[in-house]
Parts: structure tokens; sequence; C-alpha cells
């Protein structure tokens, strides 16, 4: 489904399992369309000022359902993985949902990304929508209420995450957009500049070992653009420490996007293992730039704290802006 085809007024896209109708909203401001699922808040489609769509998404809610790799949704209540799934706070050690081997995995088997969110506000440029997560949920302490704002501003999206607690808890949230700003094709050859100069070693189940380490002379080393298949033959799915932000440049296109944050860290994903026999996409189709607190942080006093308590509010803000070539003109 494009954008052009669905008008304001017609914002049904479907019905959950549950009976909960699920809600898609156009936002655009005449750089930028965007269309927004009140299914995980998801960003389905997202249409630069040349009208081409650079996010991966799914047509129906049946394929949303059950043919989702977490496409452009909101993760949480945390995104990456928690060790085991247990952690310890306050004295109590918590064991949560594991989805990923004996790990969890953003929120668990039915995280934020799996439920329906209350649209609080819609507007031709921004949209804010709420979710209500119990005491419990997935095995987290705490009920959670969360509000995601997304908002154009001129040619960037910005999105803007709050959270409040009853009582102690861990929060990471961030969105799991696949970018590729070809429209389509292999991701590969863009190029790609992360402004960190150290990362997060990971074991076989991605989990963090150790402190982050240089990545001055490793493949890890994006200060410099870099293109994504040119190390590692592309395969990358590691956290990085951010200094500042990223971009992402398709050389083919001359399509570029900058990432900034306030989160200390940035998930580097390629997409290496999506399945077209699992999903419409298959591997390399688009890369994840998800910003982030650290994986297995609830476990890693020596990280940045991911634990909100009562009284505090949980603020996060990302903007992905977007450059498109000049076309040139007629005559």
């Amino acid at each position: 489904m494009s954008i052009e085809s669905a008008g304001r007024e017609d914002v049904f896209f479907g019905t959950a399992p549950d009976g909960e109708t699920v809600e898609r909203h156009v936002l655009d401001n005449g750089r930028l369309r965007v269309a927004v699922l009140s299914y995980g808040a998801t960003i389905q489609r997202l249409e630069v000022a040349d009208g081409t769509n650079v996010v991966l998404g799914l047509d129906t809610l049946e394929d949303y359902l059950h043919r989702n790799r977490y496409f452009g949704s909101v993760v949480g209540r945390y995104g990456n993985r928690i060790a085991r799934g247990r952690f310890t706070l306050d004295g109590t050690e918590y064991r949560l949902a594991v989805n990923d081997g004996e790990h969890s995995l953003h929120g668990g088997v039915r995280g934020f990304d799996k439920r329906v969110w209350r649209v609080e506000s819609a507007e031709p440029e921004q949209i804010t929508l709420s979710l209500l997560s119990p005491d419990g949920e997935e095995g987290y302490p705490g009920t959670l209420r969360v509000r995601v704002r997304y908002r154009l501003e001129g040619d960037a999206l910005r999105i803007d995450y709050r959270a409040v607690t009853d009582a102690p808890t861990v929060v990471n949230l961030t969105n799991h957009s696949y970018f590729n700003l070809a429209g389509s094709g292999d991701v590969r050859g863009h190029v790609v500049r992360i402004d960190a100069d150290r990362y997060l070693p990971v074991d076989e189940g991605k989990i963090p070992v150790g402190d982050p380490a240089p990545v001055a002379g490793t493949p890890f080393d994006f200060t410099a653009p870099t293109e994504v298949g040119a190390r590692l033959e592309g395969r990358y799915d590691h956290c990085f420490v951010l200094r500042g932000g990223a971009t992402v440049t398709d050389p083919g296109s001359g399509r570029s996007m900058e990432v900034t944050t306030t989160e200390p860290g940035v998930q580097f994903y390629t997409g290496h293992m999506l399945d077209d026999r699992a999903t419409p996409y298959g591997p390399f189709a688009g890369l994840c730039l998800e910003t982030q607190h650290f994986p297995d942080s609830p476990n890693r006093p020596d990280f940045p704290s991911t634990v909100l308590r009562p009284g505090e509010e949980y603020r996060s803000s990302t903007t992905y802006r977007f450059t498109v070539p000049s076309r040139p003109a007629d005559g």
C-alpha cells in the first residue's frame, strides 16, 4: 500500500486477535510522508522528498502478526538483550520471558512491538501513541506508562520517548526500522559512518563480554565512511559507544540519512539474518541503527544505568534527517 492511497479519514488497518482495532495514520509535511501503525507504534513507510520509500514494511496486519521481524516497531520494555532472561534490582531477582535462546530479546515473547498502542493525538505532522505495560508483564516489575511521539521537522523525523513507573524497573526503548536508502536491493553497498571510538564485543549469544573495546584497527571502525560490505561480509549486529551521531549514504542514488540521539549507544544491525522464506525480505534488505542504552545493562553496573524509579521520567529522543540530491533543472 502506498501512502498516496490512504487518506487521513481512512485509518482502519485491521483487527488484532484480541479484537482491538489497529489504526494507520499518515504524517505529511511536503518533504516527508510517514505511515504509522498503532500496532507496535510501527513506522510502516517513510517516503523522502523524491517519493522513495526508505524503510522496510509490510502490507497487512496479518503480515505483521506472522511475518514480522520488528520492522519499524518500537521495542520494549527493554530493547536488545538481557542475559539469561534475568536481572537483580534492589536485591530482588526478576526472571523474564526468554525468546532468543536462553536470553530475553526486545522485551520478550510479547513485547511492545506486538501490542496495540493507543493513539492519543494525530495531526498532519505529528502523532502521539501511548501504552500501559502492567506490573509483571513479561516478568518486568512495575506498571510502566509509555508515550511515543513521531514528529516531522522539515527533512527530519524526530522520535521522542517518555515513560513513568510506579515501582523500580528497567527501561530501554528504541525504534527498529530497517533502512534502505536505495528503496530496494542490497544495503551492503551503503556507506556508513558511526562517530564511536569503542564498541561492545559480544559472545555467541550476542551478550557483551568485558569492557568496551577500541574500534581502531578492527572491522568495527566506522569513524571514517566505510562500505557496509567491505569487512566481515557486511555481517554486523553490535552496539557502538557513541561520541556523536551516525550517517548512512547510498552512493547510487545520493540519498543520505543522519542520525542524532540523546542515547549513549547505537545497535548497528545489517539485516543479514532476514530470511525471505519467513518474511518478504531476504538478507541485507535493510540496515538498522537502533539508538539505545547498552544490551544487558541491568546485569552490568559498569554500563550507563537503565533503572527507572517512581517520581522519575524516562526521556529519550532520536532524529533521522534525510538528504535527497536536487533534480537537475529542465532545459
